[in-house]
């Protein structure tokens, strides 16, 4: 249920900046997933396809670009990636001390947008 407090706010940031663009159309907003996050993208564009009718936003196209956990060895300082496994186990030492380096991120990438000058013939 958290995806549509998420999908919200990725529909206020993307508004309020096709607003200082000018923009009279959002047609796409790539966002960048971490493999740690718990974002599932099936319900983010149904909230999506809901929260964002009437608005310029209406209709854009959201693409997913997933990335991969990194955890961090505070034994030996090794970063490794997570490859499925469910031991978070450092690779290099053995040693289970580990931190998240990265893969836990939801952010937005870059706004594809259309503006008047764009439209017009």
């Amino acid at each position: 249920m958290h995806e549509l407090a998420v999908t919200q706010r990725v529909l206020e940031i993307a508004l309020r900046h096709a607003q200082t663009a000018d923009a009279i159309r959002i047609t796409r907003i790539h966002l960048v997933v971490g493999q740690l996050a718990t974002i599932v993208d099936d319900s983010v564009q149904f909230y999506w396809d809901l929260i964002a009718q009437d608005t310029i936003a209406q209709g854009a196209q959201l693409t997913f670009e997933r990335r991969p956990a990194t955890m961090r060895c505070l034994a030996c300082g090794e970063t490794f990636t997570l490859s499925g496994q469910s031991d978070f186990r450092c690779p290099h030492c053995g040693d289970p001390d580990v931190v998240v380096a990265g893969g836990d991120e939801l952010q937005i990438d870059h706004i594809e947008i259309e503006t008047a000058e764009l439209a017009a013939p």
